[in-house]
């Protein structure tokens, strides 16, 4: 009985470390998107990472064929909608690099875009998943593609007292 036990255990790991593996790289890019983070210096998205994996893991025995990336994924948009509010609103924090071109997005724009943009969620399976209806995730994804195509104009700062010197 031990030894099937053992065999046991031994066969799950092999195989979350091939869907490690696999899919790390892919989740690990979403999971930057989200925090809107510098590729190179991304603390919160590891760290969704490890926690979204560190899930799978455990739900690894009870998947039975289910897709362990889509477990993975939908772990890690709960997890940034519910700790961006928390951080957002009771710690004061959690500011996009200002450098990263979803930066002038909102958290929930964000991850919406990135579920139906980078990753090719359906706009059903998002709203389910954000608990939102459909029609206010295809306006929140419309307008988050227009503001990343069209960035909002900042204004030139006014030079006072320079004048120009005739050519």
């Amino acid at each position: 009985m031990r030894d099937r036990q053992v065999s046991r255990d031994a066969r799950r790991a092999r195989e979350f470390e091939a869907f490690v593996a696999g899919a790390a790289g892919r989740l690990q890019h979403t999971a930057t998107l989200f925090t809107a983070e510098a590729p190179g210096a991304n603390p919160r998205a590891r760290r969704l990472l490890t926690l979204a994996l560190a899930h799978t893991y455990a739900c690894w025995d009870r998947l039975r064929g289910d897709d362990p990336y889509e477990c993975a994924r939908q772990y890690l948009a709960t997890r940034f909608a519910h700790g961006t509010w928390h951080e957002r609103v009771l710690l004061g924090r959690a500011r996009p690099h200002p450098g990263s071109p979803l930066a002038v997005l909102t958290a929930q724009e964000r991850l919406i875009l990135v579920l139906r943009m980078y990753e090719g969620v359906a706009e059903e399976q998002t709203a389910a998943l954000l608990g939102l209806p459909v029609e206010r995730v295809h306006a929140i994804c419309d307008r988050a593609t227009a503001t990343v195509l069209h960035p909002p104009r900042t204004t030139a700062p006014r030079v006072v007292g320079a004048e120009v010197a005739p050519s």
